[in-house]
């Protein structure tokens, strides 16, 4: 167990010592005005506490990741220990950052309009489709997911609990975010944190035995190694916790509640640090739970045993009646909570598109209904196929953002190399896993291996050629 800690202490660090150095390289400023000043609707620009964002974000980037990523991403052993550590502080830190940052710097736009203003015209339609077509695939998927857990544990209707929870994205979705998300998200944000707490506190007391970080165990212990290399399957299935393209959609709604720039580290980079150690305590709970790497891929290969199962076994074995409380709140409201923010910056995203104003109720409803028409009509259809593509796409969305990043930094201040290097590292992750995995083209290593280092030093390239002055005004 002695890797573990370190591994949280060293996360720990990295939030006063990295984080403060990025803050620095981009130059948060207090007394700049923020959007959630300048801009106050009472809806969606609306000043909250930082205690209040701080778990709300946490929330919104959370929910299942963390926990669902971790323990499937602990079938390889312990070096996915390595890039949920390597993953958060050097990628996922700043990514989160700056998706959050930019939007403040740039009137609260969603991520798409900010791609744009950086990567040109088409990047920007290109993720306007996008960004919206997977946000609403997350709240269609945490809709029947909740539902079909829901039925499980109540017997009720699945029809009638999917209605229900539509009913709720709707008013969550157009309500002012104080009055709801604002008032319930910090209370299950805390939740999942103090569920994370008391699976370490079991965990120590207990004696389980978290496999370290020895030479003989950094390796590939997946049970079917050849057909799950490290690279890029492993970056692939821990995304929350080390770097998730969704968690820049989700930065902009907080980007709009914040009264400092100062409070950025706190927020968004703190967040992400948050999640990481989340991801870390689900990774080493998941390895020793079920006495090791080996039974725990055997355990999850029986039927019926999922990695939602897991969770609740975990949760109902350790933490007894409150673990099956908390068990409850992060296999269903987590995701609910997730999905609901998904509908939320569809909405915002779509309307920053067309530059709809949301201050009314009635123009929201415009913009919200039809989200909805399109989801209802998702929910017929087999997710089985389509879901496959969501880790890969959620990187690919990570990978835009990442370059967007790098070329504002270029442009403003000419210090990039922090962003470039994660750029170049997800580009060829991306185009690896699309090229080696079987919902890809199912290509050899060696293929897919090639072209993603090629496509990273053709962007790295492009990068360094084309992108000289500054040119672009904040």
């Amino acid at each position: 167990m002695i890797t573990f800690f370190i591994c949280v202490a060293i996360l720990v660090a990295a939030y006063f010592i990295y984080g403060g150095f990025i803050e620095k390289q981009f130059g948060a400023d207090a007394n700049r005005p923020t959007p959630a000043i300048t801009q106050n609707d009472g809806v969606d620009f609306v000043p909250l506490s930082n205690g209040k964002i701080f778990l709300i974000q946490f929330l919104n980037i959370a929910g299942l990741g963390p926990i669902f990523g971790a323990i499937a991403g602990a079938l390889w052993g312990p070096v996915a220990f390595i890039w949920i550590v390597v993953g958060c502080i050097f990628i996922g830190s700043v990514h989160d950052y700056f998706s959050g940052m930019l939007s403040i710097r740039h009137k609260g736009a969603s991520i798409p309009e900010i791609v744009g203003m950086y990567l040109g015209k088409g990047a920007k339609n290109f993720m306007r489709i996008f960004a919206v077509g997977l946000l609403i695939i997350v709240g269609v998927v945490f809709v029947k997911g909740p539902a079909s857990i829901l039925h499980g544990i109540t017997q009720w209707d699945v029809t009638w609990l999917v209605v229900g929870i539509f009913i709720y994205y709707l008013l969550a979705t157009m309500i002012p975010i104080d009055k709801l998300i604002g008032k319930i998200y910090p209370i299950f944000g805390l939740s999942l944190l103090i569920m994370a707490l008391g699976i370490t506190i079991t965990m120590v007391l207990g004696g389980f035995e978290v496999p370290e970080l020895v030479p003989e165990n950094i390796t590939n212990m997946h049970a079917d190694s050849s057909k799950f290399p490290i690279y890029p399957l492993l970056f692939i299935t821990i995304a929350c916790g080390a770097v998730s393209g969704f968690h820049s959609t989700q930065s902009p709604l907080m980007a709009r509640c914040l009264p400092n720039e100062r409070d950025g580290k706190r927020i968004f980079f703190g967040a992400m640090i948050a999640e990481g150690i989340v991801a870390l305590i689900w990774a080493a709970i998941a390895m020793s739970f079920f006495g090791g790497v080996k039974e725990l891929g055997q355990t999850l290969s029986q039927p019926n045993q999922d990695v939602a199962w897991a969770v609740n076994k975990i949760c109902n074995t350790l933490l007894g009646k409150v673990g099956g409380i908390l068990a409850l709140i992060g296999v269903v409201a987590a995701p609910i909570t997730s999905g609901d923010t998904a509908f939320r910056s569809a909405r915002l995203t779509i309307a920053d598109s067309f530059n709809i104003q949301q201050g009314k109720l009635i123009q929201r409803l415009y913009v919200t209904v039809p989200i909805f028409a399109v989801a209802i009509l998702l929910t017929q259809i087999d997710f089985s196929v389509v879901w496959r593509y969501f880790g890969w796409a959620n990187q690919t969305l990570s990978v835009f953002v990442l370059w967007t990043a790098a070329v504002y930094m270029r442009k403003t201040t000419g210090k990039f190399w922090f962003v470039l290097i994660p750029a170049i590292f997800m580009t060829s992750v991306v185009t690896s896993y699309i090229l080696i995995a079987p919902e890809g083209f199912n290509l050899s290593q060696e293929i897919s291996y090639t072209v993603g280092v090629l496509a990273g030093i053709i962007a790295m390239v492009s990068y360094l050629f084309l992108i000289k002055k500054p040119e672009v005004s904040e």
